[in-house]
């Protein structure tokens, strides 16, 4: 999911390494190197996903290969961190689906605070206390990245970012589940991902010609809709024009940029000559818009 975008254009260049059984065992000194080999670069993101068994013990947490047998033998995730904090990548993404990751950066004097270099991301399934749950042989918390990744986790422009993906996650998993843990010290989120977007940008950067100023209402009749459920000869007919800027708005509905004012939907809005006004999210996307920021 991560080596492509949504329009099949390349994304990351991901190496895959999977233990599924004695033919392909991952070593701890497997992914020690793995995990060395990674975070060695300059590249603008170097990501380290992770979903297998954790192990938690006296002096942290552990990430466990193919050869753990006790759990502390497995690849302290200090270690791991060590090698991201001392990495030259501008941004340090880790993700960890295992048992007690939510440990990741603590720090051991003082459990509750953390300690994150700048660019630095981390994003574990549970907290430092909790298993991370399977279900049918996979991750929950990965089948639900996963799924973030697909789209359910994309903006209007279809840009998917770590924050977005924990939110999706926080969203899906209830209070009584396990319990995903978000750090990060970054200026600016990096996206992740890129999907085709439900409103294209040239549609969004139309907000301030369909909305001049905060809190305008766009008058529409019965011209804007091109579907009658009658041939009532007294109902303005549809006008070109005013049909496809009314699919944009309708567009914009549908992501929850703009509401029919007065009216249940936005058709009854056209038929009943009342109109449409942006929605919260839609006066801050048309500000964006307005400074030239989109």
């Amino acid at each position: 999911m991560l080596e492509r975008h949504g329009d099949a254009s390349i994304n990351f260049d991901v190496k895959l390494l999977s233990g599924t059984g004695p033919g392909d065992a991952i070593s701890r000194a497997i992914l020690k190197t793995a995990v060395k080999e990674l975070f060695e670069g300059d590249s603008e993101i170097a990501l380290f996903y992770f979903a297998g068994h954790g192990h938690i013990g006296a002096t942290g947490g552990y990430l466990c290969g193919s050869d753990t047998i006790a759990g502390d033998d497995g690849l302290p995730i200090a270690e791991l961190m060590s090698m991201a904090h001392q990495s030259k990548a501008q941004n340090k993404i880790i993700v960890l689906d295992s048992c007690y990751s939510g440990g990741a950066a603590s720090n051991l004097q003082a459990p509750h605070m953390s300690e994150l270099s700048e660019g630095m991301t981390i994003l574990t399934a549970s907290t430092a206390n909790q298993y991370a749950s399977e279900d049918n042989g996979s991750g929950v918390f990965t089948r639900i990245f996963v799924d973030g990744l697909r789209g359910a986790a994309a903006n209007i422009v279809g840009e998917i970012t770590p924050g977005s993906v924990y939110a999706h996650i926080d969203q899906s998993l209830g209070p009584w589940e396990q319990r995903p843990v978000f750090k990060t010290n970054v200026k600016n989120f990096v996206s992740l991902r890129k999907i085709e977007p439900r409103v294209t940008l040239g549609e969004l950067r139309r907000l301030t010609e369909f909305f001049p100023i905060s809190g305008f209402i766009f008058v529409l009749d019965p011209s804007y809709e091109p579907e009658r459920e009658d041939s009532n000869s007294n109902i303005i007919l549809p006008n070109l024009e005013n049909t496809k800027k009314f699919a944009v708005l309708q567009k914009y509905n549908r992501v929850n940029l703009v509401v029919p004012v007065d009216a249940p939907h936005m058709y009854h809005a056209a038929m009943t000559g009342t109109g449409c006004k942006l929605t919260a999210l839609g006066e801050h996307y048309r500000s964006l818009v307005e400074k030239g920021r989109i």
